[in-house]
């Protein structure tokens, strides 16, 4: 009885991935030589200090994991009427807003979602996508030498680089566009639907929250103390 030998198909090759660490590693020398590393760090070296920490602070709060709201909360599992529509035009507009500012995080997730969703399932996109990552694969390697001939031109790495960056850059507006317009009609449309029937009033964090000053007549002082959560009490 013959046995058939295991296959392989499927299996990259190990000169493949050679090629490709390869073109990866000649890229990264290529980025360092042209310069292209110093001046970004001289860019980002003159911006002053306290500029980066606003900007580090301030994305750090935006993007806080406490920031995204938990399932739960976002569809009020366990509320009596976490959804129903508001007929009232100023508490509509205030509910609007109050959601837009709790659950952003969960809204933008909501657009990340749909934009990979809708790029995983338009064919056109993705091989457009791939033949732009080939087209790079080949510059790169085709130049490592210094200098690209096309139709017998010489072309230095520094244009070519250049020259490609442009047409990546409308191929990419040309192929993402309906990608991108519809992904914000859709998540838009969820979002819209989401704020304006999510009731949330009940949760509440930041600048939601209301400091209560005053004392409470009418009860003793131990009263008082225990009723503004004193620990001495």
């Amino acid at each position: 009885m013959s046995m058939a030998a295991p296959s392989n198909a499927g299996v990259p090759s190990g000169s493949t991935l050679g090629t490709l660490v390869g073109v990866m590693n000649s890229a990264k020398e290529k980025w360092d030589s042209s310069g292209a590393s110093q001046a970004v760090s001289n860019f980002s070296a003159s911006i002053p200090d306290s500029t980066k920490d606003y900007i580090s602070s301030t994305t750090g709060q935006l993007f806080s994991r406490e920031r995204l709201r938990s399932i739960s909360v976002c569809f009020g599992i366990g509320e009596e009427r976490p959804f129903y529509v508001e007929k009232n035009p100023a508490l509509l507009v205030a509910r609007v807003k109050h959601n837009l500012q709790f659950f952003y995080l969960n809204y933008f997730l909501l657009t990340a979602v749909f934009f990979c969703l809708t790029l995983l399932i338009s064919p056109t996109a993705i091989i457009g996508i791939g033949l732009l990552a080939a087209s790079w694969v080949y510059v790169i390697k085709a130049s490592q030498s210094g200098s690209l001939s096309i139709a017998g031109f010489a072309i230095s790495q520094t244009h070519a680089t250049i020259v490609m960056g442009v047409i990546s850059a409308f191929v990419l507006i040309w192929l993402l566009s309906g990608i991108f317009w519809w992904t914000l009609f859709s998540s838009g449309f969820m979002v819209v639907i989401h704020a304006g029937l999510r009731d949330a009033s009940m949760h509440q964090d930041g600048d939601d929250q209301v400091i209560m000053v005053g004392e409470v007549t009418g009860v003793s002082d131990n009263e008082q103390a225990a009723f503004l959560g004193d620990p001495q009490v």
